[in-house]
């Protein structure tokens, strides 16, 4: 009887054991471990694979002359986008896709002058927000935020090198509202 009932509380010490180990392997996935499931371990940031349909499009910029001519037209998960919502901040892990393309200039039943999108995409621009600092030695995070450049040519290859220098002059002027622009972004508001 005495050994029955110590293999009963050693199987249930055991499966209370695993249940933790689970539990704990859980938390670390969705916390501190994978906040991100376009980052790996050590910081480097992915493009989200078909992004125009599996995220929610918050807005567009048009930019008539320059290098960055064209339209740039922004993305985010759903989820974040409810979240900014509900706080006015973007979520720790949220993701924004910029994705430029040049325009075309043509006349229309709708007017004469009329820009519209050409498929050829310029470069995309992907931030991860990073509320707790995770990779302090990692040049491509700073300020709250994981910053990556991706060309056509080869969508795998992150060519963001240093945040500070490739990225930060033209988020400043937006410091107030967390380095993005979110004048443009009609999604966020209710």
């Amino acid at each position: 009887m005495l050994k029955r009932s110590y293999k009963k509380i050693v199987s249930a010490v055991s499966f209370a054991v695993l249940l933790g180990a689970s539990v704990n392997a859980v938390s670390m996935t969705a916390g501190e471990g994978n906040f991100s499931p376009y980052v790996d371990n050590k910081g480097n940031i992915s493009l989200p694979n078909d992004f125009r349909v599996g995220m929610v499009h918050l807005g567009s910029w048009f930019v008539p002359e320059g290098g960055a001519s064209g339209f740039h037209d922004v993305y985010t998960e759903r989820a974040s986008a409810e979240a900014y919502r509900k706080t006015g901040k973007f979520p720790d892990g949220a993701t924004l896709v910029k994705e430029l393309r040049g325009a075309k200039v043509g006349d229309y039943t709708t007017g004469k002058g009329v820009n519209h999108a050409v498929s050829g995409v310029k470069q995309w621009f992907v931030m991860i927000k990073d509320a707790k600092g995770r990779f302090p030695g990692n040049k491509i995070w700073g300020d709250g935020w994981g910053w990556a450049l991706y060309k056509p040519d080869d969508k795998s290859k992150q060519l963001a090198v240093d945040y500070k220098v490739d990225c930060l002059s033209c988020h400043l002027p937006a410091k107030d509202t967390d380095l993005v622009y979110v004048e443009a972004y009609p999604t966020l508001t209710k």
